[in-house]
């Protein structure tokens, strides 16, 4: 008996030794983790400065600057994005710029490769040439801040923990990182060139009938293009991966409204991009204030000045336009020199740029890049043995010299739609639909940035890159392009929606987003005629599925033809009854995306390889023209394959139905839309250990709306919901002393700071918070920077 009591204490002294180490453990990681945190108040000496410069954070952590002086100003921006996101940013500009190997091993080589092919800090170094001495200087400026928070936070062990972690220190900044960052944004709004690749691919692989209703619009017209195409295959399958594509729900709302329309007389505005959601944000929120200018909003972390936003007389906000600016040229190599390509019957040298890629702990990966006269070879960039007889090669917009960031700073300070207007002609790329606001009344709207204008061919598929015929001879002129001030509407809005008619003369893309979000938006926006910005909240959160108008009645009717045992009649009574809104506790909801989703899987799965299928967007598109088609009595090749629309339309419900029953349960009373589509934002650590992910992201929330509801809420096939309004902003032009604003998860990148997650469940609710650029600030905690 002694001797059980005896081991019993051992044991005991043994598991509370261990818990006291681990006790031991948590405090010391904590104290070490907090040794980061941002200093907030007092003062704080930065010796870059020329005079002293106030930090003031609001009760949501957004930082307000007060400088003498331009040049302080943004001194101190870089210096307070750094304290808050510097981990954020330094891994944006290896990313951009292919170097994640070396920070985080051999599994990135490959995401290395793409981006290195993609070149997009070659096209960052190339527009630095081409910018203004005063743009360039305020590059300079930024950077002396981030490398002034750096210095100091390197010698006194201050650096985010994430560098111990991963085991480096950042590298200085650059102007370069700043304008590669903004490359970045470029790719993840402006691609198109996946969707020439899966087209290539389609035509040599299905008949005509089937490929051709897997185009937007078929280039009917073009037969040599179709013809080099079936003649010339390149190789498709295998060679992309799918997950470095840019999410083709990558958008956003916006809308502007008149005086004539509104409480107060003066616009409204409303803007909410639409972007993957994670911890960090990808936005900063910021003020700035010096005798130069007084402007407040977001920018990404890593690039100066404020990109959506306002000053103290007008407000603007961006959606993408979407449109054809990546071309895809199918080359021709030299079997005895394959940098060398066909051009107009003589072999063409490209340039050979060598990218070794430094890989940790690792072997340097031996790597190049090859460039035609169209762009860079973008298909077999591991150059196999056995060289393919075509490959592609890619002309972009964004590979050319642009000056974005100078038209930001321009737009800071501009203060009416002429100044505003003139400052859009540096924005290149990405294309974007600007809507615009000002204290003098009026309202504009401008799809910005450059379009080619083709020579042959309208982007629907790749072109022979062995003749003078194809490519691009010029952009849509500036004064051409689709512009709209002071409608007789009263309102301007947009969606990543068709935003031209057949009238217009140029081609912009036949792949709009799909309408349901803009038309919801006007539908509103037409009948009201005494709007607040209350209204204006309400309506960015608004959770009407206008798709489910369309098509459900349909849907159901072919359901209940096909249910000859009234198996089904539960689920279609509430189909039948929902008011077609995405709310976060009805069943109605869960069963038509689960079911929308399936549709596209059940016509396409098993007739393609799986990254084809991931590379293919405008899935909805494609089935949406199907079904439309199909009601109406005209079944195309896939459908009438698949046995017809009745047959679609049971087979997709049933798989449907079943996952919703193999994860919920057998009864549709219980089912809940927010039990399955739930708010996420994920940090880029976080997917490589549970402990990771418990820490470094939040909780999940159950959310409404979707990703075609106003309240945009994208989700992954597990039903988190990654991908929406990464910002959204109200702004009312009778007080721009104060705006509203949610960004989501929160302004801070430290996970030990009050503002890392605390607005997730605001963004959830569509709990805006007040920013005051003129008055005093609630809760502040003021730091002052002191030469």
């Amino acid at each position: 008996m002694k001797g059980k009591r005896r081991v019993g204490k051992w044991i005991a002294w043994i598991v509370g030794s261990i818990a006291l180490i681990l006790i031991a453990a948590v405090i010391f990681l904590n104290v070490y983790i907090s040794k980061s945190k941002p200093q907030i108040e007092g003062n704080m000496a930065v010796d870059i400065l020329e005079e002293a410069v106030i930090v003031t954070r609001d009760d949501q952590g957004v930082p307000h600057i007060s400088a003498k002086s331009d040049a302080d100003l943004y001194r101190a921006q870089g210096f307070v994005q750094a304290q808050d996101r510097m981990f954020q940013m330094d891994l944006a500009r290896r990313q951009a710029s292919g170097r994640l190997s070396e920070v985080v091993g051999e599994a990135a080589v490959t995401t290395d490769q793409f981006f290195r092919t993609f070149s997009l800090r070659q096209a960052a170094e190339d527009s630095w040439a081409g910018y203004g001495e005063d743009a360039k200087q305020v590059l300079t400026w930024y950077a002396e801040g981030v490398n002034a928070y750096m210095e100091q936070a390197s010698d006194q062990g201050k650096l985010s923990f994430e560098f111990k972690l991963l085991g480096y220190e950042p590298e200085p900044w650059t102007e370069v990182d700043s304008l590669t960052i903004g490359k970045f944004m470029a790719y993840d709004l402006g691609g198109n060139w996946s969707s020439l690749a899966v087209r290539h691919w389609a035509l040599g692989n299905f008949p005509e009938d089937k490929a051709r209703e897997l185009f937007i619009t078929y280039p009917e017209d073009k037969p040599s293009i179709i013809a080099s195409n079936l003649e010339n295959q390149v190789t498709v399958e295998g060679q992309f991966d799918p997950a470095v594509i840019p999410n083709e729900f990558n958008g956003s709302n916006n809308w502007v409204v008149s005086g004539d329309k509104t409480k107060s007389g003066l616009p409204l505005l409303a803007d909410d991009p639409h972007l993957g959601l994670s911890t960090p944000s990808i936005w900063y929120q910021m003020h700035l204030q010096s005798p130069e200018q007084n402007v407040s909003g977001v920018i990404f972390a890593g690039i100066p000045g404020i990109i959506l936003g306002h000053n103290d007389e007008i407000a603007w906000g961006v959606t993408n336009v979407g449109p054809d600016v990546q071309d895809l040229y199918i080359e021709t190599p030299n079997p005895e020199n394959p940098t060398q390509f066909k051009y107009e019957g003589k072999w063409e040298q490209a340039e050979v740029r060598d990218e070794p890629i430094k890989v940790k702990d690792g072997e340097t990966v031996d790597f190049e890049v090859v460039v035609t006269r169209h762009g860079p070879i973008i298909s077999n960039v591991m150059f196999d043995e056995e060289k393919p007889a075509a490959q592609f090669s890619m002309q972009w917009t964004a590979l050319e010299p642009t000056r974005e960031l100078q038209a930001v700073l321009n737009m800071n300070k501009a203060s009416n739609w002429e100044e505003f207007e003139t400052a859009l002609e540096d924005f290149h790329a990405p294309a974007q639909n600007f809507v615009f606001a000002g204290k003098d009344g009026t309202i504009a709207y401008k799809a910005n940035g450059r379009i080619p204008i083709r020579k042959s061919g309208d982007a629907q598929l790749p072109v022979p890159g062995d003749s003078e015929e194809y490519g691009w001879e010029g952009y849509v002129p500036y004064d051409e392009l689709p512009t709209v001030v002071n409608p007789d509407e009263g309102f301007i809005a947009t969606a990543n929606n068709q935003v031209v008619d057949e009238t217009y003369p140029y081609h912009i893309t036949d792949y709009w987003a799909q309408s349901y979000r803009y038309e919801r938006i006007a539908e509103v926006l037409e009948k009201g005629d005494d709007f607040t910005k209350e209204d204006m909240m309400a309506l960015q959160m608004d959770q009407h599925n206008l798709q489910a108008r369309e098509f459900l009645k349909d849907m159901v009717a072919s359901v209940e033809k096909m249910d000859k045992d009234n198996k089904y009649d539960d689920i279609t009574k509430l189909l039948k009854d929902w008011d077609q809104v995405d709310s976060v506790d009805a069943a109605a909801p869960l069963v038509f995306h689960k079911w929308i989703k399936q549709l596209p899987a059940t016509l396409f799965v098993d007739q393609m390889p799986k990254d084809i299928y991931d590379l293919m967007a405008g899935k909805g598109n494609i089935t949406d023209a199907m079904m439309r088609e199909s009601f109406k009595g005209q079944e195309g090749a896939w459908v009438k394959g698949h046995g017809g629309v009745d047959n679609w339309m049971m087979d997709s419900f049933e798989t449907a139905v079943t996952s919703i029953q193999e994860e919920f349960g057998n009864k549709p009373s219980d089912w809940k839309w927010g039990d399955y589509h739930q708010l996420t934002f994920d940090h880029p650590l976080a997917g490589a250990s549970p402990i990771f992910a418990y820490f470094l992201n939040p909780s999940h929330v159950p959310i409404g709306g979707s990703n075609i509801t106003v309240q945009a809420a994208g989700f992954t096939p597990d039903g988190l919901v990654d991908h929406g309004a990464s910002w959204r902003f109200v702004a009312d032009l009778d007080d721009l002393s104060s705006t509203h604003h949610i960004v989501g998860p929160g302004q801070s990148g430290h996970m030990k700071s009050d503002w890392f997650h605390n607005q997730v469940n605001d963004w959830a609710e569509g709990n805006y918070h007040e920013t005051v650029v003129d008055g005093d600030i609630e809760d502040p905690h003021t730091l002052t920077l002191t030469p």
